[in-house]
């Protein structure tokens, strides 16, 4: 049967998996947003060129920038729940992390205990029949 320290540290390592998801999921939206914003500057440079042939499509710009930006708000608002939830998967890990180390230190000093315990038995229960023999029972 598997002490409490053991279903623990299987939990902690379950929880450490989904933070890692978590990560990956933030480190995703983070490239996303890094592209968008290339994007954005691409579309801004064309803006502002003195070009003739952008000047034409001044118009198409500014809603693709407009797009952009929106798309951008939203890449934000992900990124901003993915660290939220990166966080409340670490401290849910630290947590486990933490009983795990108090149902070992439980269990060691159990052991101990019980140890002790039997050692003390084996003294009581060894002791009479060495005084026994002397009396001639």
């Amino acid at each position: 049967m598997k002490t409490r320290s053991e279903k623990l540290k299987r939990l902690v390592a379950v929880q450490r998996h989904l933070e890692q998801m978590a990560e990956s999921e933030l480190a995703e939206t983070a490239r996303q947003r890094t592209a968008l914003a290339e994007t954005i500057d691409v579309v801004v440079d064309a803006m502002g060129s003195a070009h003739p042939m952008h000047r034409m499509f001044s118009g198409h710009y500014s809603s693709q920038l407009g797009r952009l930006v929106q798309k951008d708000q939203m890449l934000l608002g992900i990124q901003q729940v993915h660290e939220a939830r990166m966080l409340k998967e670490r401290a849910k890990g630290d947590r486990l992390k933490e009983s795990m180390k108090d149902a070992r230190v439980l269990e060691d000093r159990e052991a101990a205990d019980n140890s002790i315990l039997d050692l003390i038995d084996q003294h009581v229960s060894g002791g009479t029949p060495a005084s026994g023999k002397v009396d001639g029972r």
